[in-house]
């Protein structure tokens, strides 16, 4: 069983993605972003995103109501459809699937951001929270009988309500739900880069004991993704590949160790 994150960047090869997965032979599960198609989108609706950053540190973007209604636009409507497009035209049984879908990714809402604003501390209540459980009998009646989920945000919280998470943590609590082996996350980059800027600085392979190390030495969105990471082989995760989403045979590459592996 394997795990598949799709980036949710411009440059992103969705083309070349769903190409090398037609050729997999054991089952898997897709999780995927649309952040720059959220961003036109709302930017064309003149609801430009709000990033928030905690007093601890990790950044996110605020999700009130009209935010949350932009996000479903494009993260289960237009994004995760032409995908389920793309599969079928290379012959994977795709069903699209937001976290609301059957309760397939339950989550419980966040009691407020923590947040400093012009020196003081105020908490910002919003549509966010944390995935808690998956509802894996769903998941396994469509992966037993030949159907591979497309899976996005939003989820749904405890009061049945749609809220946004992290794809980070979504895809943590999935490997452990159905024991994923590999999880490959496909980016914008050729993996994980000693500096951003620079995509010479390739780092080939991570052991999982430096992940906490790393996560002090970064801040903002990556210090959280690099988090998640972490909580990816606290659950069990053999492998993690991260590698780039843009190339021609993006899974491929990833199959075959191109990027950063971290064991």
């Amino acid at each position: 069983m394997m795990i598949i994150k799709i980036g949710g960047g411009d440059s992103v090869n969705l083309q070349g993605i769903i190409a090398d997965l037609s050729g997999v032979s054991e089952p898997f599960v897709i999780v995927h972003g649309a952040n720059a198609l959220r961003d036109r989108l709302a930017e064309s609706l003149n609801m430009p995103k709000k990033t928030v950053t905690s007093v601890s540190g990790y950044s996110s973007v605020l999700s009130d109501q009209e935010a949350l209604d932009v996000m479903m636009m494009a993260y289960s409507g237009l994004r995760n459809k032409r995908i389920v497009e793309l599969c079928h035209q290379h012959g994977i049984n795709a069903v699209g699937l937001s976290g609301l879908d059957g309760k397939v990714i339950q989550g419980q809402r966040n009691k407020g951001i923590r947040v400093k604003q012009n020196g003081k501390v105020k908490i910002l209540r919003d549509f966010s929270g944390k995935p808690k459980t998956v509802n894996s009998r769903l998941l396994e009646l469509l992966l037993n009988n030949g159907y591979t989920p497309i899976l996005t945000v939003p989820i749904i919280d405890e009061n049945n309500r749609a809220i946004n998470s992290e794809n980070d943590d979504i895809v943590a609590l999935l490997q452990s739900a159905l024991q994923a082996e590999i999880v490959i996350q496909l980016i914008e980059a050729p993996g994980f880069l000693e500096n951003p800027r620079d995509p010479s600085t390739l780092i080939s392979k991570i052991r999982k004991e430096e992940l906490a190390r790393r996560e002090e030495q970064v801040e903002g969105r990556m210090k959280r993704k690099i988090l998640a990471l972490r909580k990816l082989f606290d659950r069990g995760a053999a492998k993690v590949i991260i590698a780039d989403g843009r190339v021609e045979h993006p899974v491929r590459d990833a199959l075959n160790e191109k990027g950063t592996v971290i064991l």
